[in-house]
């Protein structure tokens, strides 16, 4: 048996990187994925191939999530997990940043996940509990040089999931964040730069000395989202290869 049998799970992102991992995973241990994300060419073929339901969501646009929400309860009956893995990044000094940057980064990043919570709590309820899975960052628990937009909206999904793990905690539905570190996929790395080519960067920051994996994350996610977390709610993970811990001097 699977660790996932016979829940219908959302995940948001889902045509690449994290997101695909987790919807991969999921699948594979029993969920009816609903996957997420507006890489349309992307998400669809990937839906077949797990044997999932591909549904176009923009995250920041509040009529893509009543669409993605019926089309999960059309298909499955209904949702009790969902996953906001969604999110975008963009390198930039705070005081260079134009307002456009800010705005787009906090509604895709923070509206997307408010949006999120809002509109499944409900069916999560309905379903008789659920889970939901925010993705945060490392960035959520300090700070970070050039990416102040990403590290606002990372520090505001980890007071939301606080906030929800509160409100819902009566009605069956636990609420957690992940907090990756460095993660080779595509929002981190564009470029798709070879890791070992900055692998001595990664040797510097990293306690572990390497970059992190999508799969990795994507087992953080199926540990919060299944029953072995069951009495877990409210928390952040970091799951940063020792990152946070500190600096060494060596």
């Amino acid at each position: 048996m699977g660790k996932l049998d016979g829940r219908v799970v959302l995940i948001t992102g889902a045509a690449r990187g994290q997101g695909e991992q987790e919807a991969r995973l999921f699948a594979a241990e029993g969920a009816r994925v609903v996957l997420g994300d507006v890489l349309d060419e992307l998400g669809e073929p990937l839906a077949k191939e797990i044997g999932g339901l591909y549904v176009h969501l923009d995250v920041s646009r509040e009529a893509d999530w009543s669409a993605a929400v019926a089309a999960a309860k059309d298909a499955y009956g209904k949702v009790d997990g969902l996953v906001n893995n969604a999110g975008i990044l963009r390198f930039n000094e705070l005081v260079s940043t134009p307002l456009e940057e800010f705005q787009l980064i906090t509604q895709v990043n923070q509206v997307g996940t408010f949006l999120g919570i809002r509109s499944l709590a409900p069916e999560l309820e309905a379903a008789g509990g659920g889970t939901i899975v925010n993705t945060a960052s490392y960035t959520a628990l300090t700070g970070m040089a050039y990416v102040g937009a990403y590290t606002a909206s990372k520090h505001a999904i980890l007071g939301l999931t606080r906030v929800a793990a509160l409100e819902l905690a009566a009605k069956g539905v636990r609420v957690n964040a992940v907090c990756p570190g460095a993660v080779d996929t595509p929002m981190s790395n564009p470029e798709g730069t070879d890791p070992g080519a900055i692998e001595g960067l990664y040797r510097t920051l990293v306690p572990l000395g390497r970059v992190g994996r999508p799969e990795e994350v994507a087992k953080l996610a199926l540990f919060l989202t299944g029953d072995d977390s069951s009495y877990i709610t409210g928390q952040p993970f970091v799951i940063d290869g020792g990152w946070l811990a500190g600096v060494s001097v060596l």
